[in-house]
C-alpha cells in the first residue's frame, strides 16, 4: 500500500488548484490559492496535489504515443464508433484539430502546470530565463526570507515542484512543438498569471521552452534529496529527487543532441551513489506488491480501493469482451499490440505463448485469454472495481538510464555493450558481442505492400539499440519519443524511416482494411514524411485559437 501521498485529506486541494482551463482563469479562486499556504504543511498539501495532477493527462497519453508508434494500433478498424475514429485519426497521423484526447490532454496538462506555478510563487521561486535564448544561465532563484517555512523546506518543496512542471513541458513540447515555424513551442507558464494576461500570452518559441525545462531540472537537481534509495524511509516513496531529475535531464540533452551533457547528467545515477539498480526479474518491476521498488526512479502513482484514485489503463487496454477474465469490468481493447511487435515477443507464433525463459518481457507485456488475441498486460492487475487498478505507471527506470547512456556513448565506447548487456541479461537474453553493434556494419530491411516496396537500411548497433528499448519500454510511452530523439541522435534509423516501414508491413493486414477511415498507402507515407509540413508534431487544440480573441495563435503546419 502507498504511504508517501495523502491521497484521501488532500482531494480537496486538487480541486482548490486545479482549473478546467489553462486560459479562461478565475481571479478570485486564485486569491484563495495564494493566502492559503500559510506554513510548511499547507505547501506539502499543496505539493501532494501537484503529484496527484499526474494522473489525468496519463490518461490520453498512450493515445499521442504509444499509438503514434509502430508499437500498437486502434482496436476495430470496422467499427463506426467516435472513440475508434478518433483513435484511427492518431494513429494514421492525421488527427483534427477539435481531437477530444489532444485537447484532454493539453487541458488537463496545463492545469497541473498551474498547480505548480500556484506552489513555486507561494514559495517565492521565479524563473530566471538565460540571458540569450539557449544560454547556460537560467535559474529558478527561491526568495530568502518568506513565514510560511524555512528556507530549507522552500528549496526542497521548489525542487519536487520543478521536476513536475519540467515534465509536462518536457511531454508538451515533444508532442506539439515544432521548429517549422519561428514560435512553434508552447504555451510558456512560469507563474500564475490573471485571465487578462493569459490571452496576451502567445507561443514560445522552442528554445525558449526547454530553456525552462533544463532551469527547473537543474534546480530539481541542486536541491533535490540525495537520499539514496537504499536508505529511503515510507515517506520518501514516490517523490522527485535528485536522481529523478538527473535522468530526466539526461533525457532532455540527449532529445537536443547534446550527448556529452547527457552523459554528465546520467552518469551520478549509475556511479553507486543513487542507491538504484536493475530488479532482478522483470516482473518485479510491475508487481503491485513491490512498486517504487529499486528500479523505479519516478512514477505516477495509484491507488486503488475506491478513494477515486485508481488507474484506469488495465480497462483500456484489456480486450474487448474478455469479461472479468482478464480485468474487473471487462476491457476496451485499446492500445492493441502490432503484429509486428508480437512476432518479435511471442515465442510460439500458433497460440502466443510465452514459455521460453528468453521472453521474460513478453512474458509481462502480454497474456493471453484465448489463442487469438495479445494485448497490454504490462499493468494488468486485478482490482475489487472497474477502472480503479492500484498499477502505478513508469515515467523513468534504471534501465532507461543504462540504455540512454548506451545510446550517448555510441558502441566505440565499452560502457555501451555493458549497459546494453546488463539490460538483457536480466531479461534472460544472451550478452551481445562487439560485432553485433558493429557502427560500421549496417543491414538493409525490405517489405511490400502491392506494388509498393521499401527497403532501409540501418546500422546494426542504431538497430540493436532501438529494439532493445522498444522491447524493454514496450507500452510505456516512450517508442514514439525515442522514434523523434533517434533524428538527432543516430545517422541511419529515425522516425520517419521507422514509420514508413511500419505503414508498408502493415498495410494489407490492418489499414487496407479500416471501412471508416478509408486511406491509401500513399497518403500514409505522405503523412510521415519529416519535412516542414510533416505531422509530426500534433496540432494545438483548436480551443486555443478560437477562444483567444486578443491575439492570433498560429496552427501548426498542416493543419
Amino acid at each position: 500500500m502507498k504511504k508517501s501521498f495523502k491521497y484521501i485529506s488532500v482531494l480537496f486541494l486538487v480541486s482548490l488548484l486545479g482549473c478546467t482551463d489553462i486560459i479562461d482563469l478565475n481571479s478570485e479562486s486564485n486569491i484563495v490559492q495564494e493566502n492559503y499556504f500559510t506554513n510548511y504543511s499547507e505547501l506539502q498539501e499543496g505539493l501532494t496535489a501537484c503529484y496527484n495532477g499526474l494522473q489525468k493527462p496519463l490518461t490520453y497519453e498512450w493515445i499521442l504515443t504509444e499509438l503514434r508508434s509502430d508499437n500498437t494500433i486502434m482496436d476495430g478498424g470496422t467499427s463506426t464508433s467516435t472513440v475508434n475514429n478518433d483513435l484511427g485519426y492518431v494513429d494514421q497521423f492525421y488527427p483534427p484539430t477539435i481531437h477530444e484526447g489532444i485537447k484532454n490532454y493539453w487541458l488537463s496538462s496545463y492545469n497541473n502546470i498551474r498547480n505548480t506555478n500556484v506552489v513555486l510563487t507561494a514559495i517565492g521561486a521565479t524563473y530566471i530565463p538565460p540571458t540569450t535564448v539557449g544560454g547556460t544561465d537560467g535559474i529558478i532563484n527561491i526568495a530568502a526570507d518568506l513565514p510560511n517555512a524555512t528556507l530549507a523546506q522552500r528549496k526542497k518543496i521548489a525542487a519536487e515542484a520543478s521536476f513536475i512542471r519540467a515534465y509536462h513541458y518536457f511531454n508538451l513540447i515533444r508532442l506539439f512543438g515544432t521548429e517549422a515555424i519561428p514560435k512553434g513551442g508552447v504555451f510558456l507558464l512560469d507563474k500564475v498569471i490573471t485571465p487578462e494576461a493569459a490571452k496576451q500570452l502567445n507561443r514560445s518559441s522552442v528554445a525558449e521552452i526547454y530553456d525552462l525545462i533544463i532551469a527547473d531540472l537543474k534546480n530539481a537537481v541542486l536541491n533535490g534529496s540525495t537520499e539514496p534509495y537504499s536508505t529511503k524511509t515510507p515517506d520518501q516513496l514516490g517523490h522527485a529527487n535528485k536522481w529523478a531529475a538527473s535522468a530526466l535531464l539526461g533525457k532532455v540533452y540527449l532529445t537536443l543532441g547534446n550527448k556529452a551533457l547527457a552523459i554528465d547528467a546520467l552518469t551520478p545515477v549509475v556511479a553507486n551513489t543513487s542507491g538504484y539498480s536493475l530488479e532482478s526479474s522483470y516482473a518485479n518491476v510491475f508487481a503491485v506488491n513491490n512498486e517504487m521498488n529499486k528500479e523505479m526512479l519516478f512514477a505516477i502513482r495509484f491507488k486503488g480501493g475506491g478513494v477515486g484514485m485508481g488507474n484506469p489503463l488495465p480497462n483500456l487496454f484489456a480486450p474487448t469482451n474478455s469479461g472479468a477474465f482478464v480485468i474487473k469490468g471487462d476491457g476496451k481493447g485499446y492500445n492493441t499490440p502490432t503484429t509486428e511487435l508480437a512476432v518479435n515477443l511471442k515465442t510460439n507464433p500458433t497460440t502466443f505463448s510465452y514459455t521460453d525463459p528468453s521472453a521474460a518481457r513478453a512474458l509481462v507485456n502480454y497474456n493471453s485469454y484465448s489463442t487469438t488475441d495479445v494485448y497490454v498486460n504490462k499493468f494488468m492487475s486485478k482490482p475489487f472495481l472497474a477502472n480503479d487498478a492500484e498499477n502505478d505507471f513508469p515515467v523513468l527506470r534504471y534501465a532507461d538510464v543504462l540504455l540512454m547512456l548506451a545510446e550517448a556513448y555510441g558502441p566505440s565506447n565499452p560502457h555501451c555493450l555493458e549497459y546494453i548487456n546488463l539490460v538483457r541479461n536480466r531479461a534472460l537474453l544472451p550478452s551481445l558481442n562487439s560485432a553485433a553493434i558493429s557502427t560500421v556494419t549496417t543491414k538493409t530491411y525490405t517489405v511490400s505492400s502491392g506494388t509498393t516496396t521499401l527497403s532501409v537500411t540501418y546500422s546494426l548497433f542504431e538497430k540493436a539499440l532501438s529494439d532493445e528499448r522498444r522491447y524493454e519500454f514496450a507500452f510505456e510511452n516512450q517508442r514514439w519519443f525515442d522514434l523523434l530523439r533517434f533524428n538527432k541522435t543516430f545517422t541511419t534509423l529515425n522516425a520517419e524511416k521507422v514509420m514508413k516501414y511500419h505503414f508498408v508491413s502493415q498495410y494489407d493486414a490492418i489499414y487496407k482494411g479500416f471501412t471508416v477511415l478509408p486511406v491509401t498507402l500513399d497518403e500514409l507515407l505522405g503523412n510521415v514524411t519529416n519535412d516542414n509540413n510533416a505531422r509530426f508534431a500534433l496540432p494545438i487544440p483548436q480551443y486555443e485559437i478560437d477562444t483567444n480573441t486578443q491575439i492570433q495563435i498560429q496552427q501548426n503546419p498542416s493543419y
